[in-house]
């Protein structure tokens, strides 16, 4: 997915229909009780058809979001990016000690990679073309889109429909997007209950380089933005995001425009500390925001993804119900 989402310093209820509307294919067997034996055809986001000889099972993940995915659906990769990283990001689905590291995200080492023999590898279009080609030549390589600031929550199911059928676990797939389904309709009812609908809110993240604080913001282009939206309340920030993730840049007086509501972020003791907490806590135009003087300022717990997939963002949605009904 991205780099600490580096490259970026980075719908509704239709969502249901578009999902169900996933343009990959993949063989009737494959979802058949002789699945394992029968082989697998699938088109990823390139538009490239993936033959298989199988459903893949030796699998290696370069982005935290299909890593989590795999998990999700009950293979343990061979290999991923970045162990550690993904250790402190991802809580939703926790990593074997048995997986090996294969270097950074988009700087994966192809070597370690041919050394797992996998049968599939999965990274995202934030991969370089270069790089893929040159993965190709080890193992069959599933790309999925990294995210789609127009179809954020159908974007999330169609890679996971996609990454479900590479796996033989349509299933499986079904019934995790079902039960998201349900936990989102479950949070906006208890919203609602709550007399919280309409509220307006802010999600957003930061970090410190040098003595530079910079803070994203999760428009509703984002995922979490989206999911945010669906569940009633209403994005304050209303200034575009990039074309896929639905990232902002601002800084803090950038938050100055922001009227009360309710604050949302998300920070991460192992990585970068919490700047909101901590480096702007004594700062004269952070205390005067409308939402920090009013303690509507809610940092959600650590090791929620915010580019991952059914069950990071299930995670989300427990967390923003919580912080906003409290």
């Amino acid at each position: 997915m991205m780099k600490r989402v580096t490259a970026l310093a980075a719908a509704a209820l239709a969502l249901v229909l578009t999902a169900c509307g996933s343009s990959e294919n993949v063989t009737p067997e494959a979802n058949s009780s002789s699945a394992a034996a029968q082989p697998v055809s699938v088109t990823d986001a390139r538009n490239k058809k993936i033959d298989l000889k199988a459903p893949a099972t030796k699998v290696v993940g370069l982005e935290w979001g299909v890593i989590e995915n795999v998990i999700t659906l009950g293979v343990m990769p061979v290999g991923v990016a970045d162990v550690k990283g993904y250790t402190a990001w991802v809580s939703a689905e926790k990593l074997d000690s048995s997986v090996k590291d294969v270097g950074t995200r988009g700087e994966s080492s192809v070597d370690a990679i041919v050394a797992l023999n996998p049968d599939l590898i999965i990274t995202t279009t934030d991969e370089s073309a270069a790089t893929i080609a040159q993965l190709e030549k080890a193992a069959p390589v599933l790309v999925v889109r990294g995210a789609d600031a127009k179809n954020a929550i159908p974007q999330m199911r169609k890679n996971f429909e996609l990454i479900g059928q590479a796996l033989g676990k349509s299933d499986q797939a079904t019934t995790v997007l079902a039960d998201f389904d349900k936990k989102i309709a479950d949070g906006k009812q208890k919203i609602a209950d709550a007399g919280k609908a309409g509220t307006a809110y802010t999600m957003a993240d930061g970090y410190k380089e040098g003595s530079t604080i910079s803070i994203r913001m999760f428009t509703s282009g984002s995922l979490l933005g989206a999911v945010a939206d669906e569940l009633g309340m209403k994005n304050a920030w209303t200034a575009a995001g990039d074309p896929d993730y639905g990232l902002a840049q601002t800084d803090i007086e950038g938050l100055t425009k922001l009227k009360d509501g309710e604050f949302l972020y998300i920070a991460n003791k192992d990585d970068g500390g919490d700047v909101f907490g901590g480096d702007l806590a004594k700062n004269a135009i952070w205390k005067n925001l409308p939402f920090v003087k009013s303690g509507n300022v809610h940092r959600l717990a650590d090791g929620i993804w915010m580019f991952g997939g059914p069950k990071s963002t299930e995670q989300f949605i427990d967390a923003t119900v919580q912080a906003v009904t409290s």
